[in-house]
């Protein structure tokens, strides 16, 4: 939810308070480097799917699949539409539900 909240201006990282030796330590559990982490949450790279799901089970779910991929996460795990915390779906995608 948080994710759809933010800014453009605000970076993912900041927004959920994950400090640096936070990020690194799910960047190794994740087993990718640091800066691709940075690079992710400062939306300078997209994640795969399949990394936002390692990237929020690592997190312990203090970063989502939902707020990773803000822009197609109903496309790739309709599972999690409606689901609790789950943000409003675009109104583009609202038509096709």
């Amino acid at each position: 939810m948080i994710a759809a909240c933010i800014g453009e201006a605000m970076r993912y990282d900041e927004a959920m308070n994950i400090d640096t030796k936070r990020r690194a330590e799910i960047a190794a559990c994740a087993s990718i480097a640091d800066p691709y982490l940075y690079q992710i949450l400062t939306k300078r790279r997209e994640a795969s799917p399949e990394l936002c799901v390692v990237l929020e089970r690592v997190s312990g779910g203090q970063l989502t699949r939902r707020g990773l991929r803000p822009n197609d996460w109903h496309r790739i795990w309709p599972e999690l539409i409606g689901i609790e915390g789950a943000p409003e779906l675009p109104e583009t995608a609202k038509a096709c539900v």
